[in-house]
């Protein structure tokens, strides 16, 4: 029996919970803080979860282990 590679790239951008949800961190927070609103940067902070069936599907067969 062969092992399952896990795709390094969706590894290091989603996690999945313990009721199979996937999580991932909102993008926009690596620089230009500046101009952006302090609201806009509190809302950033939460991970948020996939929302569409068929993303999910395909994140969670890249992540096998996962």
């Amino acid at each position: 029996m062969l092992k399952l590679k896990t795709h390094k790239g969706v590894a290091k951008r989603f996690k999945l919970s313990k009721g199979k949800k996937v999580k991932y961190a909102p993008c926009g927070k690596s620089h230009l803080m500046t101009s952006k609103t302090t609201k806009r940067l509190r809302s950033l902070r939460k991970a948020r979860t996939l929302k569409h069936k068929k993303n999910i599907a395909f994140v969670r067969r890249l992540l096998p282990y996962g």
